[in-house]
């Protein structure tokens, strides 16, 4: 090759590689800009009145624009089956619900859209239903990206929200059932959600907060949300 046509296949490679990643920073923007209908199916493995509404959450967990995620509570464990999935800051996140939705407790199944609104989720067809009618949580930007999340300007109901991390294992898992209401059954779970950890807050300016290194084999959520099970303002996945 002379050196001229050297010099023209370098320039050549360097514009391909100019368009590449404009194309990927292009793809990554719009991926950032997605807005996200919120799906929490709160959940136990000892309620017998569930796999419905699991199975319906497994129907719609893969739909774009849709974070679906399983969380399970702890206050049906006595009646023999300790759920391995739950834990008490999620049965307290439902609590925290209730109020605003206009309950007077927390039930299972119980599917929350956006932070919004409420319904049982088990009937056939009825989460595909909140989703079209529960629209998308339209508030400040928000992405994850390089250890950080950032989060745009925009208007805070009340001044100030909370910044939940949300750590799930992304896909269906499978539990055997020895004992309580479901036993000898093997129950399907979507998106089971391990942990969740208040990662700071915002008042409204662009704000940047430190995103931990998620655990091998679990996928992150953050959510932006009204303090006190108020609605969901932002959320984003990786």
């Amino acid at each position: 090759m002379t050196g001229s046509a050297a010099k023209r296949s370098t320039a050549l490679m360097g514009l391909a590689a100019m368009l590449f990643s404009a194309a990927g920073l292009s793809a990554t923007s719009a991926a950032a800009a997605q807005k996200l209908t919120v799906i929490e199916l709160f959940t136990s493995q000892g309620c017998s009145s569930c796999p419905p509404a699991n199975a319906n959450l497994i129907k719609v967990k893969d739909r774009p624009g849709v974070l679906a995620l399983s969380f399970n509570v702890t206050y049906w464990d006595y009646l023999g089956w300790k759920d391995t999935f739950g834990r008490e800051e999620f049965t307290q996140r439902q609590v925290r619900y209730e109020p605003s939705l206009g309950r007077s407790g927390p039930f299972t199944p119980q599917v929350v859209v956006n932070g919004k609104a409420d319904a049982v989720g088990a009937m056939p067809g009825e989460m595909e239903q909140l989703i079209s009618s529960g629209g998308h949580a339209d508030g400040p930007s928000l992405s994850l990206a390089g250890g950080k999340v950032s989060i745009g300007a925009g208007p805070v109901p009340d001044g100030k929200a909370d910044v939940w991390l949300v750590r799930y294992d992304k896909g269906v898992v499978e539990v055997p059932v020895s004992r309580g209401e479901n036993t000898g059954r093997t129950l399907p779970h979507a998106n089971v959600v391990h942990s969740l950890t208040g990662l700071g807050s915002w008042a409204g300016d662009a704000t940047v907060l430190p995103l931990p290194a998620a655990a091998s084999g679990l996928s992150t959520a953050v959510l932006v949300q009204v303090p006190g099970g108020g609605p969901i303002l932002a959320a984003a996945t990786n």
